[in-house]
């Protein structure tokens, strides 16, 4: 039986990878600071703690067996490394999180800890074992692309060859680029097998939907799901800014399939239907089946226009997105819209203070 570590595995990404992993037959062990937010972890053993700890990391590196877990002592030479490491954990959210710039310190100091450790105390397993087998997959980004390449939102440039000259918007996308190079230099200069792909825009349910980290198909899809039938649905800029949308299931399937291939990236995985933000409100209304009105306000941007390029994940791996946006859309509107619909109904069975009428107050008060 193959064996997984599932770094993040309380994320949205990394539950539904935990998910298919154990579909695929292999022993997960999960690790994060939390829990799954919106159902248990399909993992055989699920591990708290803070990544950021190196002597924790140290640990979770070890696979001490199927009737062993991370808590156990076993003999040194009974310990194994894991046959896969997939890396999703990091300081991320949406453009309310990344681009007001109030997060920049703690999005670079985390996410790179957390990177450094994971390469790091794999490295010094593998030399005190004398292995090298465990494959460890980065979760990049495509907001490591440069912002000069995504000033036209009809003609964006996310070719995997034009990440150079960097110029990322945000110091979320440096950091992205940092890593990802960071993991190659771990390969080259130590073997270490690594896989690094950049994903465009993953959503899909149980991914975060409220709180100010939510991503923009989970925000609008939420927005229209509290709006009336004729209400109106607030998006930032002029909502033509453009992008691209990949429906989790999809991601699954492309991130395996590189796992499984000798292909190292880095290489896009994303959808290349580009739509407006606008359209994707308008997407999300369709599907709701309602009319909505859009207001547009002040609000961080990020870049004009950005879409995924596929070209060469069709040349190396012969994946292809296969779902349209409406489709993920439905499936996300109706997994949000249910948590809407238990809300309102709540609200309307709670007591409702009573209200009085001033002039009948003071009048009562008179009577005393």
């Amino acid at each position: 039986m193959k064996t997984a570590l599932v770094l993040g595995a309380g994320g949205f990404i990394g539950s539904h990878m935990v998910k298919r992993l154990r579909d695929d037959g292999y022993w997960v062990r999960g690790v994060d600071l939390k829990a799954p937010e919106y159902s248990l972890s399909d993992a055989n053993e699920f591990v708290y703690g803070d990544l950021r700890d190196v002597d924790f990391v140290r640990r979770v590196l070890q696979y001490k067996g199927q009737l062993g877990n991370f808590y156990n002592e076993i003999p040194y030479k009974m310990i194994e490394p894991f046959d896969e490491i997939y890396q999703f954990a990091a300081d991320m959210g949406g453009a309310g999180f990344v681009f007001t710039g109030e997060n920049d310190a703690d999005i670079m100091h985390n996410s790179v800890s957390i990177n450094l450790n994971v390469l790091e105390e794999q490295r010094k397993f593998n030399e005190s074992y004398d292995v090298n087998k465990t494959k460890i997959f980065y979760s990049g980004s495509a907001c490591m692309y440069p912002e000069h390449n995504q000033l036209d939102p009809d003609n964006p440039d996310c070719r995997e060859e034009s990440a150079y000259p960097a110029d990322p918007d945000s110091e979320y996308g440096w950091e992205k680029l940092f890593s990802e190079r960071l993991y190659f230099a771990y390969n080259r200069n130590y073997n270490i097998p690594v896989r690094v792909a950049r994903y465009h825009n993953i959503f899909g349910p149980k991914g975060t939907w409220q709180g100010g980290r939510e991503k923009a198909p989970a925000a609008i899809c939420r927005k229209v799901a509290y709006a009336e039938d004729g209400g109106t649905v607030e998006v930032w800029g002029d909502g033509e800014q453009t992008r691209s949308f990949l429906y989790i299931d999809e991601c699954i399937e492309a991130t395996r399939r590189m796992m499984d291939s000798d292909f190292m990236g880095p290489v896009n995985i994303g959808s290349e239907e580009m739509v407006t933000i606008n359209e994707l409100v308008y997407t999300a209304a369709r599907v709701a089946g309602k009319n909505i009105i859009i207001e547009h306000i002040d609000g961080p941007l990020g870049v004009r226009g950005r879409n995924s390029n596929n070209d060469l994940i069709r040349e190396k791996l012969g994946w292809d997105y296969s779902q349209t946006l409406e489709d993920g859309i439905e499936k996300t509107y109706n997994w949000i819209n249910t948590f809407v619909k238990a809300e309102k109904v709540t609200k309307k069975s709670e007591p409702v203070e009573e209200k009085v009428n001033p002039v009948s107050r003071f009048l009562k008060w008179m009577d005393k």
